[in-house]
């Protein structure tokens, strides 16, 4: 039985801004991310978006603008219990960047 809650703009921006804090990020591209996040949720016409939706949205524009940022937010969205669950999601991380 999942929980619901009404979705908040500002609840997002604070967890990016969590993420990004100590980075030299211009606010202006923090602003961009959050747009576009937060546009095609709102233009999708959807009542309800699961929250995993909105974690993933997050960990893909935070993996274009910062990698520390991302890594930060990914390790509280995905919960690393152990260091070997954060070990390989830095592999993971590194594979990808090896492939492009």
């Amino acid at each position: 039985n999942a929980q619901r809650e009404p979705f908040e703009r500002d609840k997002l921006a604070r967890s990016i801004h969590v993420a990004l804090r100590t980075r030299t990020v211009k606010p202006a591209q923090v602003a961009r991310v959050i747009n576009s996040i937060v546009r095609p949720l709102e233009s999708s016409g959807e009542s309800d978006i699961p929250s995993d939706v909105i974690g993933e949205l997050v960990m893909e524009a935070l993996a274009t603008l910062d990698q520390v940022a991302y890594v930060r937010f990914a390790s509280v969205y995905r919960n690393f219990r152990e260091a070997k669950d954060f070990g390989e999601f830095i592999g993971r991380i590194r594979a990808d960047a090896d492939n492009d």
